[in-house]
């Protein structure tokens, strides 16, 4: 039987991913998730870095000595604004986006099998070229995000900080995937790191913080009769049934990288290999990023 540790798996494209894992065949699909527990789910807090590490400790119990075949880290979320603090004192959306996952494939590294999958579900708006309509981030420094009340260049309109934070969140995400494949221990065990963009995907849970109009518009737009016409126009567009069974086939390896690439994008229901922004491509700051993320939450670097 194999393993595999997924957050964000209890809802949207997620679930769908999940349920396509556990019904390929001899799988074993452990959740994180908030308020649940039992046999597959364990509780897990992203807002929380003592929660996380407390969900790491519980699946360690939970492995009693076998390995995880793959990590998948989906959760994620977007707020109206960068206002919110976790229990940490750490901006929302980065913490939980972002810091949270850090943490999370940190203390499950020892865990994975040889040859293991890790699959981060980042974002094209992380990309100015993409043209997602969102206000690109700007940097990828892990302090200032993380106390966005430092960062002098903050926007001063609350709506276009929120999106900054959720978009910075995402290009952290690919950084962090491209810093994870060069550790000595991913190398030396063949672990596979992938960053995923499942495209715009409508009618998910993404979206349940912003205000109700926007929640609505979200719902609309995730019903087949706008979002069919939609996606011929735009190739960001995707379903959530196409966005999970490429998560799906990326976690079990039924979709492998090619050489060299580790960013995938879902496009017009198929998944593609592109270049991410140039600022993801960047070693210096995927270092960087490394090094400030484990300061934040107390490992070495």
């Amino acid at each position: 039987m194999s393993t595999m540790v997924m957050t964000g798996g209890t809802s949207g494209f997620g679930a769908l991913a999940a349920a396509r894992l556990r019904e390929s065949g001899d799988v074993r699909v452990i959740l994180g998730a908030r308020g649940r527990g039992g046999a597959d789910a364990l509780g897990l807090d992203l807002a929380e870095l003592e929660s996380v590490r407390a969900f790491a400790s519980a699946v360690g119990e939970e492995l009693a000595g076998s390995a995880v075949d793959a990590l998948v880290l989906n959760a994620g979320l977007v707020l109206a604004d960068a206002g919110h603090r976790t229990v940490d004192g750490f901006e929302t959306t980065f913490a939980v986006n972002h810091l949270a996952h850090y943490l999370l494939a940190r203390l499950l590294l020892p865990s994975l099998a040889e040859g293991a999958t890790v699959v981060l579900t980042t974002s094209g708006t992380h990309d100015p070229a993409t043209g997602a309509g969102l206000t690109p981030p700007r940097h990828a420094d892990a302090a200032l995000l993380a106390h966005p009340e430092r960062d002098p260049g903050l926007d001063g309109r609350p709506r276009k900080a929120g999106e900054q934070a959720y978009t910075a969140s995402k290009l952290c995400t690919v950084l962090t995937a491209r810093a994870l494949a060069g550790q000595d221990a991913v190398r030396d065990k063949g672990i596979t790191v992938i960053a995923y963009c499942p495209g715009q995907v409508f009618g998910t849970g993404l979206a349940k913080d912003l205000p109700w109009y926007m929640r609505m518009a979200w719902s609309v737009m995730g019903s087949p009769v706008v979002s069919w016409p939609a996606r011929r126009f735009d190739r960001t567009l995707n379903t959530r049934p196409d966005a999970g069974k490429a998560l799906a086939d990326l976690a079990s390896g039924v979709a492998r990288p090619p050489a060299g690439r580790g960013y995938a994008a879902l496009r017009g229901g198929e998944l593609t290999w592109p270049d991410p922004s140039d600022a993801a491509l960047r070693e210096d700051s995927a270092q960087e990023l490394w090094t400030a993320n484990a300061a934040l939450v107390g490992l070495p670097g």
